[in-house]
């Protein structure tokens, strides 16, 4: 015997909720329940999802009366921006606040070409990566759906403003790690894409993964359309071991193998992001070790990434000389690898470094 899920409960004093984890069926049951026009869950689910009300007080072609009522029924927690600083490069870091006073971090990285969001999806992090910010901050809890879509929303209204450009791209590389708040990452992108909400193509957003296998592989399973990243930084367990404790659980070759079902299943894009840390992975051993990983996997490119230091970390990023040999040994192997430079050096752009600011000046 089939089972139903039974009908929200929409009463009074914000016991429907929040409204924007409601379908729009249920907010058309909602407004019959009222004795209301069906049109106006039309027009409240546009003002969610394509409009961007952060209050019901937003919605301006519902009658006074009635936004009295949705407030009274349900509530609409938002993201806020709470501090912004503008790098001289063009990128723009913004720290978000949740509705309960968490704080969370977005940024826009501009090219002559796009407009990028990178976005969170936790508050904190559980993983706590040697090199990264965010690995110092605790876990407080995960970004639901609709934060992550506040933070694209508020990214692109910023890019709007600056850059009189919409996004282009959107990359989860933000705080927290996608893969273990799975459902809402993936609900968020579905909202994303859909014609409902902000219609973007899901070959223009890219998962980033510090590497949880299982994940990796229901991701191939549930045949996602989007593209996916390993954070790698190290090519040996033993190396990865001392700068990334999942690796303990989730080694190179579970990846590697994760990897190549997520291909078999999608055929998506894969690739491999690999900071440079001084006397630590930049020797030519390690660059023979990373291709060896490369030649095992479809992977499309290996993002090899200039290291932003944070102070609460010992590494710093290599000299000029041996990132260009570095890269020169990919090239002569043939690897198709790009160096990505640093952007907002003269901000706190690295993941992680506004959150963890006490004051900072918008």
């Amino acid at each position: 015997m089939q089972e139903t899920a039974p009908s929200p409960s929409f009463g009074g004093t914000k016991g429907g909720g929040n409204i924007r984890h409601l379908s729009l069926e249920e907010i058309t049951d909602f407004f019959e329940s009222m004795g209301e026009k069906k049109f106006r869950a039309k027009q409240v689910y546009e003002w969610l999802w394509q409009k961007h009300a952060h209050s019901f007080a937003d919605m301006t072609n519902l009658s006074k009366e009635l936004r009295q009522k949705l407030g009274d029924t349900f509530t609409l927690p938002a993201l806020a921006v709470d501090a912004t600083q503008y790098s001289a490069d063009g990128t723009v870091k913004s720290r978000f606040r949740t509705h309960e006073g968490h704080l969370v971090e977005g940024v826009l990285i501009p090219t002559d070409e796009r407009k990028t969001a990178c976005v969170s999806s936790q508050i904190g992090c559980s993983l706590s990566c040697k090199f990264c910010a965010t690995g110092y901050i605790d876990r407080k809890r995960n970004l639901n759906y609709d934060e992550i879509y506040d933070e694209v929303v508020l990214i692109n209204q910023q890019s709007e403003r600056v850059y009189e450009k919409k996004l282009t791209n959107i990359v989860f590389m933000g705080m927290g790690e996608p893969l273990l708040n799975y459902k809402n990452v993936l609900k968020a992108i579905e909202k994303i894409t859909s014609p409902d909400g902000l219609g973007m193509s899901p070959r223009r957003i890219t998962v980033s993964t510090a590497g949880v296998a299982k994940q990796i592989r229901q991701l191939g399973d549930d045949e996602v359309r989007f593209k996916l990243a390993l954070s790698l930084h190290a090519a040996t367990d033993e190396k990865r071991h001392e700068i990334m404790p999942i690796n303990d659980t989730n080694n190179i070759k579970s990846l590697i193998d994760a990897l190549n079902h997520f291909y078999k299943k999608t055929g998506n894009q894969i690739t491999f992001e690999y900071i440079l840390f001084k006397d630590f992975n930049d020797s030519i051993k390690d660059a023979d070790d990373l291709i060896k990983i490369y030649r095992q996997v479809p992977a499309d490119l290996i993002n090899i990434i200039e290291y932003n230091p944070i102070d609460l970390a010992k590494f710093q990023k290599p000299d000029e000389e041996v990132t260009n040999k570095f890269m020169a040994y990919l090239e002569k192997h043939k690897v198709n690898a790009r160096l990505r430079r640093s952007r907002g050096k003269d901000i706190d752009a690295a993941c992680g470094q506004l959150a963890n600011k006490n004051s900072i000046v918008n």
